[in-house]
């Protein structure tokens, strides 16, 4: 059984906007608000991802991954949530039930299940460079809108995301060890 909330409308609606306290645009605010929502869903999906993979990795090097993808997740939180609030500040309301957030995201979560932990880091990486390509994106729509805190945040947003994405890099790599032919 799920507990319903009724059929009463919310004072807002999802789509609902205002006058932003910062001065911006309005029309630029809004269309950066919407590419926001997008990262801070995809974001979601990655953090859901991440943490998966922390419960069900692994093997000899269980241990340093089960802590990597703990501070991944834990990461992508706290980004995710400067991103939602954000939002709010360009005058918008960031998506927020699961459903919405699977519909704004521009990533796709993996199947459910068990994966090999090469193939579920790879999947990281995947998602990691995806995003990555979309933050630069945003972060030069924001500077020539001249919303310089969003291009400040995501910038700062993707720097971190790279740094993942560095590290998966590494633990995907063959053995160091080798030498060079």
């Amino acid at each position: 059984m799920k507990v319903k909330f009724g059929s009463k409308e919310p004072a807002r609606k999802p789509d609902w906007t205002e006058e932003n306290p910062i001065g911006l645009e309005e029309e630029s605010a809004i269309s950066i608000a919407r590419d926001l929502n997008r990262h801070q869903a995809s974001m979601f999906v990655l953090f859901h991802q991440y943490q998966k993979h922390h419960w069900l990795v692994e093997g000899p090097q269980f241990r340093d991954l089960h802590l990597y993808l703990e501070d991944s997740y834990n990461a992508v939180h706290k980004e995710l949530d400067a991103i939602a609030e954000r939002i709010t500040v360009l005058g918008a309301i960031p998506s927020a039930s699961p459903t919405a957030l699977v519909e704004a995201s521009y990533v796709e979560h993996e199947p459910e299940g068990y994966f090999p932990i090469r193939q579920m880091l790879d999947h990281d990486m995947k998602m990691e460079r995806a995003i990555c390509k979309m933050l630069r994106h945003t972060i030069a729509r924001a500077q020539d809108a001249g919303d310089f805190g969003t291009a400040t945040l995501l910038k700062q947003v993707l720097m971190s995301a790279e740094d993942r994405a560095h590290h998966l890099d590494h633990y995907l790599a063959e053995d160091g060890l080798r030498q060079s032919k």
